[in-house]
């Protein structure tokens, strides 16, 4: 669905696991889903994530493997 840039607005949303995604700036977000950074073309938005999103884990496995690697120390 964004492979192409197509001239529409989106927006940069997170979800609960800190994973980022971009959604058509007319629509609501998803459930689950809220806003946290440029609303503008796809390009600017994709660029915005490959820049933020440095760690592709889910934030429970990210929690879980800390909590793993304090019980070892």
């Amino acid at each position: 669905m964004f492979e192409d840039e197509d001239g529409r607005t989106y927006k940069v949303v997170i979800n609960h696991e800190e994973q980022y995604s971009i959604w058509p700036a007319e629509r609501e977000c998803p459930v689950g889903w809220r806003e946290c950074g440029p609303t503008g073309p796809k390009a600017d938005c994709l660029a915005h994530i490959e820049e933020v999103w440095t760690d592709m884990r889910p934030l429970s496995l990210r929690k879980f493997m800390e909590a793993a690697a304090d019980s070892q120390a």
